[in-house]
């Protein structure tokens, strides 16, 4: 069967190595995947900034690439959680796009969700050396509901977490929140790493790339030049034979 990868902007420009680390993991799990070069935002920035004609235009753009597939499967809760929640509110007034959008809905899945549920996929035991901690993005959770699949996981590959206070409180990233309330920001992603380094971990990971850049960028900026960021998908595809 034919998965449909959504990169997402920002592992696309900022960390490429996650996507090549994604689609390790869903080819071993047995299928193909297919990457449309011309993809773009799924519109997020511009849904949550008002300007909804330009994220109409995106969603559309979007769904004239992805519904040809049998799934389509992204590596972060924000982007999935827009493609599969916002969308409706997008396409409410236009009963073609919604007949073709409820097509393509259930079809979305996060990453971690495609695995657990739909792949059923088996790891290996790998050699990741732990503690980790878990951060629970805000999207990802409360939209989607992505919770133990990550966690099951991890479990598969023996990596221990040692949960930390409030994993699943904000980060401070919120996309657009950031840069309109910088201060609000800061102050809780300062919370978020000081709960980082109380669960005694060597080790955050998470599963969406917003959420990752700003903790880490808080953490290099504080002072803390040791503590390892992470992408779920790096951590399950560190021992996975290319298929």
């Amino acid at each position: 069967m034919r998965v449909g990868l959504y990169v997402t902007c920002l592992i696309d420009l900022m960390r490429p190595e996650i996507g090549f680390s994604v689609v390790k993991l869903i080819e071993a799990a047995g299928f193909e995947v297919v990457v449309p070069p011309a993809q773009t935002c799924c519109g997020q920035p511009a849904y949550n900034s008002g300007e909804r004609r330009i994220a109409r235009d995106l969603a559309e753009k979007l769904l004239r690439e992805f519904e040809q597939f049998d799934y389509v499967v992204v590596p972060s809760g924000s982007c999935a959680g827009m493609i599969a929640v916002h969308y409706n509110d997008l396409f409410q007034d236009d009963p073609e796009l919604m007949g073709r959008f409820g097509q393509l809905r259930v079809k979305v899945y996060e990453l971690t969700d495609f695995l657990v549920n739909v792949a059923k996929i088996e790891l290996p035991r790998g050699s990741f050396v732990g503690p980790v901690t878990y951060h629970d993005s805000c999207s990802g959770l409360r939209e989607l509901g992505i919770k133990a699949q990550p966690r099951a996981l991890l479990a598969q590959v023996g990596v221990e977490i040692a949960e930390m206070t409030g994993c699943e409180h904000c980060c401070g990233f919120g996309g657009t929140f950031a840069l309109k309330y910088g201060n609000i920001s800061t102050a809780i992603v300062d919370e978020k790493c000081e709960n980082i380094r109380a669960s005694g971990a060597e080790t955050v990971v998470l599963g969406d790339l917003g959420c990752m850049l700003n903790i880490e960028g808080r953490l290099r900026r504080a002072g803390d030049s040791t503590t390892r960021v992470l992408h779920i998908a790096q951590v399950l595809a560190q021992d996975v034979r290319d298929v």
